[in-house]
């Protein structure tokens, strides 16, 4: 049986991310929240729950962004990185269409509202 989110795995940084991306999404993603910070006890625990699935990364545009980033790029080397535009810093304070354009660019399923927008 599989499970109720498909094959996609969409992993971000804080809550308020998470909480952002879930309204834009269309797909059903299982969306992951390191909280800026991961141990390694926790990523070993993802590495392995994450074997068979495409792993997307999107996370803020700042210092510790950047930071997670380059260690999820070590643990996850096929993920797919998404970037937001600098100017926003952050994923949570993205605007919605931003976001939007970011995933359908990944070929991640969004609602056209979102695309509509701006």
């Amino acid at each position: 049986m599989r499970d109720s989110y498909g094959n996609k795995v969409l992993i971000v940084e804080g809550k308020s991310d998470k909480k952002k991306v879930k309204s834009i999404l269309k797909d059903p993603i299982d969306i992951i929240c390191t909280n800026g910070t991961i141990s390694l006890t926790k990523l070993d625990e993802l590495i392995d729950s994450l074997e068979d699935k495409e792993v997307y990364i999107l996370v803020d545009a700042d210092e510790s962004g950047e930071k997670l980033r380059k260690q999820l790029k070590r643990e996850f080397p096929n993920a797919e990185h998404l970037y937001i535009d600098r100017m926003y810093r952050e994923v949570a304070t993205a605007p919605a269409q931003h976001l939007a354009t970011v995933l359908i660019g990944a070929n991640i399923d969004v609602h056209t509202m979102y695309l509509e927008m701006g």
